[in-house]
């Protein structure tokens, strides 16, 4: 199962649409042109949130093809669902003004790696790595970014595997290569995160009681580690699907991004 979270824009509409709106304000209020360079910026934007859109169209369709060939050879789906979704325009603009760069197309391009993300939830540790390693392998992939939370899990007790892929998007122009972040994990360390997140963003609790549930959180990821340790044992002994040990590895040589 795919969630997604994004909706399209059609470049050629919205330019119509800007063209419009400029007329009528122009002639209702006097207000200056839309200039045409601010249409072509925007219009830019758009197309390039298109190919973030397609890189994470082929690497989804890749993860769909590997779950159904471990299905095949081993009579086990590796992967529970993924959830696919394009940064928002707000939050794009948030991270770079807090980066202090450049609010331009060239410069989100250069910048951010996690315009396009998804995150997929595997039902075992040993899914999470055998998944991540798999698709790294293949020779139109490449590995550009490595983080494992797993091995190394942050304090508050998040763990999960982000790596940043860059995949080739190919349209009339040619092969783009575009950036995707996949974020791999458990499906018990997915509900741990979601609950952590929230708890995060709830700002009307007094301090010592987001403290306290805090710990308890992070004594919880402790728990569901031994936990997950244990039926992965399991899971090997009644299982033949590969063990995954150890995170991809990065690419030593980076092919150009769009």
């Amino acid at each position: 199962m795919i969630l997604d979270r994004q909706t399209r824009v059609n470049t050629n509409e919205l330019r119509a649409r800007l063209s419009v709106i400029a007329d009528e304000l122009a002639q209702r209020d006097g207000a200056s042109p839309i200039e045409t360079s601010q249409v072509d910026a925007v219009t830019e934007f758009i197309d390039q949130m298109q190919v973030y859109e397609g890189a994470m169209y082929e690497i989804s369709t890749k993860l769909e093809i590997l779950d159904s060939e471990f299905q095949v050879h081993f009579s086990h789906d590796p992967i529970h669902h993924m959830e696919r979704r394009l940064k928002s325009i707000d939050s794009i603009i948030e991270k770079m003004r807090r980066k202090h760069l450049p609010l331009t197309v060239r410069s989100v391009r250069d910048n951010l790696f996690d315009v396009a993300g998804i995150r997929v939830i595997c039902n075992y540790r040993d899914d999470v790595y055998s998944v991540a390693n798999y698709l790294s392998a293949q020779s139109d992939i490449q590995v550009l970014r490595v983080k494992d939370y797993i091995l190394n899990p942050k304090q508050n007790g998040y763990r999960s595997l982000h790596v940043i892929y860059a995949v080739p998007v190919f349209l009339s122009s040619g092969a783009h290569y575009t950036p995707v972040e996949v974020q791999f994990r458990t499906i018990a360390m997915d509900y741990w995160a979601s609950l952590e997140h929230a708890l995060r963003y709830k700002t009307d609790l007094p301090d010592a009681k987001l403290s306290e549930h805090s710990q308890t959180l992070l004594d919880c990821a402790r728990s569901l580690q031994n936990v997950e340790t244990q039926m992965q044992t399991i899971h090997r002994d009644i299982n033949g699907a590969p063990q995954g040990l150890q995170a991809p590895v990065t690419d030593g040589s980076p092919r150009h991004l769009s």
